[in-house]
């Protein structure tokens, strides 16, 4: 993302205009903008014209609009993103008060204003605009006849193919089906491979199964890759990690993400940061509960006691519809910062940022025990029983 211009006043009134450079950059855009914002970009409207005969005809032409935002919508996959609104200023093609959906196009820059700017959005724009936020991490999740390739970014967990293969189990004394069913799948993923993992981009390829599946395949990929002199893999031979998962499914990539050699190669990463900060979470949860809270008023309370050490917040809360609420959210996540206490923000695409919405959405660590505000909840629910 690149800022070209930010004009914020002292009373946090103001607009900023960016340029989404990546993909990722629509998934940043989806969380800055919200209902009641207005929204200036380029777009496509199709104009109806009327010649001097009275034949009517129709053509599409670009211009730019102004709209007071009402709905947003963003594509994970494809990473597009769609606002609708009301048109707010004047334009030759569009009146004043009509509706108009706005997809924000890469390399096209558009401008957002809000009525207040807070600190979690401002804080937002400058990591999307930090060059170094860009994905470098990708990962192939697999176990037999199973294969998730995804990319790790910063942001977000992107599934870019599954790999699925029905393999016969080996029979006594006949094995031959099954084998040439597992070179069928492992020549799938290696091409899967190819086709979706950017080596000019990507750091590290995390190769993650249960039992021996990881070194068979990859035994079987460097082995084609000699045979077809496959220079691409060979090269990159050196970024290929194994380690260990229970299955091939996406959610055991936060296993693969909280070994501790992928936690050495990654340890500049934010999918790492979150990932350690909710292990660290749950083993705080099942040694010592007292210093594990998660649920908003369990958080507040122990923020009023200035004891949170690590907030865990998931981006999706920022998200919502009720200004009153998200406010709520904003203040909590300022006060911790002013207590010296760390804010990590998870990214709701993110596994770790999944798991964390189980848990409300946002939980914490404290710096000391608080076992009143635990006795006081146990009170509570005895008084209602």
């Amino acid at each position: 993302m690149k800022l070209v211009r930010k004009d914020i006043e002292k009373d946090n009134a103001g607009q900023v205009t960016l340029v989404p450079e990546e993909p990722e950059d629509m998934w940043h855009t989806y969380n800055l903008v919200q209902v009641g914002d207005s929204l200036r970009a380029s777009t496509i409207r199709k104009v109806q014209t009327e010649s001097s005969t009275g034949s009517v005809g129709s053509n599409r032409v670009r211009t730019t609009l102004t709209l007071c935002v009402e709905a947003i919508d963003f594509d994970s996959q494809a990473c597009q993103l769609r606002v609708k609104g009301t048109n707010i200023q004047e334009n030759e093609y569009v009146k004043m008060g009509a509706y108009h959906t706005i997809e924000l196009e890469p390399n096209r820059q558009f401008t957002l204003a809000k009525k207040q700017w807070d600190s979690v959005v401002l804080e937002r724009i400058e990591q999307a605009c930090d060059p170094a936020w860009s994905a470098d991490v990708a990962a192939v999740v697999m176990q037999e006849g199973l294969a998730h390739i995804c990319l790790v970014t910063p942001s977000m967990t992107l599934t870019r193919a599954k790999v699925e293969v029905n393999i016969p189990r080996k029979r006594k004394g006949n094995c031959s089906q099954h084998d040439r069913a597992l070179e069928r799948f492992y020549e799938q993923v290696v091409q899967a491979i190819q086709r979706h993992i950017n080596f000019d981009v990507v750091k590290c390829v995390l190769v993650a199964s249960p039992g021996f599946v990881r070194e068979q395949f990859c035994d079987y990929m460097f082995q084609q890759a000699v045979k077809t002199d496959n220079k691409v893999l060979l090269e990159n031979r050196s970024k290929f990690l194994q380690v260990h998962a229970s299955s091939g499914h996406k959610y055991s990539l936060k296993e693969a993400l909280c070994d501790p050699t992928v936690a050495s190669r990654l340890s500049d990463t934010k999918a790492a940061g979150e990932v350690k900060a909710l292990d660290d979470f749950y083993k705080m949860l099942q040694h010592e509960p007292d210093r594990a809270f998660y649920g908003l008023k369990q958080v507040e309370k122990a923020n009023e006691a200035m004891a949170i050490d690590t907030l865990l917040i998931s981006d999706e809360l920022f998200r919502h519809q009720d200004v009153a609420t998200r406010s709520r959210y904003v203040r909590l996540v300022d006060s911790v910062k002013e207590n010296a206490g760390t804010v990590r923000v998870f990214s709701s695409l993110h596994v770790s940022g999944e798991q964390l919405s189980q848990l409300t959405g946002v939980a914490a660590i404290l710096r000391f025990p608080v076992p009143e505000l635990s006795d006081q909840e146990d009170d509570s629910s005895s008084e209602e029983d």
